[in-house]
């Protein structure tokens, strides 16, 4: 397989759409959720969609399937959710170290399948998987209580530690990249960062590529957390990510202008993936597979992105369209650094 380095030299690269409106489309019940092995859990697990990669595995590779066959050249573990901290609003934390390894599984055996279905695929280069690190459904630079500033209901190290046992998992599952995703708090994602470097080091294993993608949740420019897009992209260049980049929260046309900054201040790869639009009343996305991609299509054209692909709302449509849109499109040319002295 080729480097995913210098396939970015050859190509923009197209990273899958969203697992949840896929999963959203199989109409799933209590019951699914559970399988045989949680039919007498004590809590609700309907909406648990990191748990499927273990009781509806074969739904899961499935999706990864379509995403493949559409395009994509990256697909992302099902596993946005599966550390200890937020599991344990299903109370599953002990469990987090195997969703992460099933989800792992399920997408390696996609890409097997893929592989040997169109073996021409392994000479153009990948496909990847990328293990999700999503940002947790808590935070260490915002206090959830509103009358206590200074209130954090979680320690860094808390953070730190459930994000060491996800990589461990993810990384004993055999992805070829780390993804740390959908950042809005930039102390979380350094905690991530921390726990992944930590892991290698640890464990004295070559570190796999680091993505980074944050959230800019409105048209302020900043992340939930105060942070500018500079400032964002300041915090975690220490990490010497493979890419960096955005995703969530914004359609492709309220997100153009934050990509055009990040093109211009990034000495790495720079990815996108937006949402298919703005939600509607209902929380539904309506933007069409061939608005999302005439959207990304321009990025690419200006110069703007190295990795491609669509977020919430999105599906293999989607990626379809934008894999056509940039197949022949240059990527972008990473600047050239001055070093002083």
């Amino acid at each position: 397989m080729k480097d995913i380095s210098i396939l970015l030299k050859e190509r923009i690269l197209v990273i899958d759409g969203a697992m949840g409106t896929m999963i959203q489309r199989h109409k799933l019940t209590e019951s699914d959720y559970r399988g045989t092995r949680f039919a007498d859990w004590p809590s609700d697990l309907k909406g648990n969609n990191d748990l499927l990669s273990i009781t509806q595995p074969d739904i899961i590779k499935n999706i990864h399937l379509q995403y493949l066959e559409a395009g994509a050249d990256i697909i992302e573990t099902n596993t946005f959710n599966a550390q200890a901290v937020s599991m344990a609003d299903y109370n599953m934390s002990e469990l987090s170290y195997e969703i992460n390894l099933a989800a792992a599984g399920c997408a390696r055996k996609a890409v097997l399948e893929y592989q040997a279905k169109h073996p021409e695929s392994k000479e153009k280069g990948g496909p990847f998987v990328a293990g999700a690190i999503g940002p947790m459904n808590k935070t260490l630079s915002l206090s959830p209580d509103v009358n206590n500033p200074g209130f954090r209901s979680i320690s860094f190290d808390e953070v730190a530690e459930a994000y060491y046992e996800q990589v461990k998992a993810l990384v004993e599952g055999g992805v070829d990249l780390l993804l740390i995703e959908t950042i809005f708090d930039t102390l979380n994602a350094k905690a991530a960062i921390y726990a992944t470097k930590k892991f290698f080091r640890d464990n004295q294993l070559e570190e796999l590529p680091l993505m980074i993608s944050g959230t800019i949740t409105d048209a302020s420019g900043r992340t939930l957390s105060g942070q500018t897009l500079e400032a964002f992209y300041t915090s975690i260049a220490h990490a010497n990510p493979l890419s960096v980049g955005l995703n969530c929260a914004l359609g492709a046309h309220q997100m153009r202008s934050h990509i055009e900054e990040l093109s211009q201040i990034a000495v790495c790869y720079t990815s996108a993936y937006p949402n298919a639009g703005l939600p509607n009343a209902m929380g539904e996305y309506d933007e069409e597979p061939a608005e999302t991609a005439h959207f990304i299509e321009e990025w690419a054209e200006k110069g703007f992105v190295n990795i491609v692909g669509g977020c919430c709302g999105t599906t293999p449509d989607h990626i379809r369209h934008i894999a056509d849109q940039v197949r022949k499109i240059q990527p972008r040319s990473l600047p050239v650094v001055e070093i002083e002295g």
